[in-house]
């Protein structure tokens, strides 16, 4: 049985032939383009949508083989087979080695033809299906905050495994950076949809005025600037998933008529009156307590509860610390490649003050922080003393130094003045060993130095 709604481009400079062929396919169910010559189809090919490309090698203008190289390089998923002579086999086998899937000889019969164009169908189809699995098992195990064995994530993972193989609504909640974007496009990549677009429509970032537009498209006319008609992305996410980014920025008119599209996958265009269906998967992602925002009457109840069929919570980096030297490393790797330095790694001592920095911008400043480090490292080895301010300031042997506070408070900053001042007293002035000392890089010490106005007694050129 052929592939339905699977459109075919037949080029052949022989008219008899070519109305046969289009008959055949045409009476099997397939959507039939002719083109009488190798520029004719070339044109046609690069206006139209097509899965299937049938060619004569031998034609004016144009010959076969050019027009399977300059298909291959527009649309390397088509397929394309070639209608060749009984005695030019020879010519056959360059066009396959060229690319194409296979090749059919004159003259031929109807039920060859149809059981070719099928397998070759059913070929392309499977090289698609194999991509989508291969783009959603790097996105699972691979990317950014995707990667972790810490018990946190992986229920994270389970649950997406279940919920990307039906069509419901997923809330996605989290901090900033914790990939909430990843997650949907690894349910998506995982979905019945995914041969479909995935179409992200980040609420906050569209400008209040413009949001519909955006959403369910316009009429022209309809306000100033639409020169024309604009179908929106919901439209353009049509057989897809389509990923609503910071929801709770959506404005309450609005939050109205998308409740709509959930419920019954219908919409209108800005200055239309007509109502046009849409038949989308929808996700939702938002860093903000959406059940608070319903409570205080920012956002819709109904809508909430229609999103949040499956709610899938992402934790912050700071709660899954088991997983900061496995992403840290992956991220160092990933940059120590595209900058061709493959030796460089990071000295132990570094994970310490990756585990105790809280990451207030999760996995998305961790990479930053690594790709930053990768660049201004010396030598193969990411140590201590490349580290940012952020990470040092807070870390150090505290935990070492027993502490008894005065029921009637302290001055941190007294106190901290007074540690660096006894640590550079008890090294002589010598800020490498002071900073040893107290765990802190040079470049920090010198920085709460100025801070304090302290003043070190060692020579300038100590290092």
């Amino acid at each position: 049985m052929p592939m339905t709604n699977k459109t075919i481009l037949l080029v052949d400079d022989d008219a008899s032939l070519r109305r046969v062929l289009a008959h055949h396919l045409s009476e099997a169910g397939y959507q039939v383009l002719t083109a009488a010559n190798g520029k004719e189809g070339l044109d046609v090919f690069t206006g139209q949508q097509v899965e299937m490309v049938i060619t004569d090698i031998q034609m004016p203008e144009l010959s076969g083989l050019e027009l399977m190289r300059r298909i291959s390089v527009m649309s390397p998923d088509v397929v394309v087979l070639v209608i060749t002579a009984y005695g030019s086999i020879e010519t056959a086998v360059e066009a396959m080695k060229l690319g194409a899937y296979d090749y059919i000889t004159k003259p031929f019969n109807r039920e060859d033809l149809l059981l070719t164009v099928s397998k070759g169908l059913q070929y392309t189809a499977l090289v698609r299906e194999n991509r989508s699995l291969k783009q959603f098992i790097e996105s699972r195990f691979s990317l950014d905050n995707m990667i972790g064995s810490s018990s946190a994530m992986r229920r994270v993972y389970a649950l997406v495994e279940k919920v990307a193989r039906t069509d419901l609504a997923v809330l996605i909640t989290g901090e900033s950076g914790t990939g909430k974007e990843l997650i949907a496009k690894a349910i998506h990549q995982n979905s019945v949809r995914r041969d479909g677009p995935f179409v992200v429509i980040n609420c906050g970032a569209i400008p209040e005025g413009l949001l519909e537009s955006e959403l369910f498209g316009h009429r022209k006319g309809s306000f100033t600037g639409a020169y024309t008609d604009v179908r929106g992305k919901l439209e353009a996410a049509d057989k897809g998933t389509v990923l609503l980014d910071e929801i709770g920025d959506l404005p309450l008119a609005l939050q109205v008529k998308l409740l709509r599209v959930l419920e019954d996958g219908e919409f209108t265009r800005v200055g239309e009156t007509p109502t046009r269906r849409v038949d989308v998967r929808f996700l939702a992602a938002s860093n903000r307590d959406l059940s608070k925002m319903v409570a205080d009457g920012r956002f819709r109840e109904d809508l909430f509860f229609r999103l949040k069929v499956v709610p899938v919570h992402l934790p912050p980096l700071r709660e899954r610390r088991e997983d900061i030297p496995l992403l840290a490393d992956y991220f160092l790797k990933e940059v120590a490649q595209r900058y061709q330095r493959p030796e460089l790694h990071f000295e132990k001592d570094v994970f310490r003050y990756f585990q105790a920095y809280s990451w207030p911008g999760n996995v998305r400043e961790l990479k930053h922080t690594v790709e930053r480090l990768a660049v201004i490292a010396e030598g193969n080895a990411v140590s201590i003393n490349d580290l940012p301010e952020n990470l040092t300031a807070m870390t150090g042997h505290a935990a070492n130094v027993l502490i008894q506070l005065p029921d009637d408070g302290i001055d941190l900053e007294e106190v901290e003045r007074e540690i660096l001042r006894q640590a550079l007293e008890k090294h002589g002035g010598n800020q490498t060993r002071a900073a040893q000392y107290l765990n802190i890089t040079r470049s920090a010490l010198i920085y709460r130095m100025q801070k304090y106005g302290l003043q070190s007694a060692e020579p300038a050129g100590d290092a």
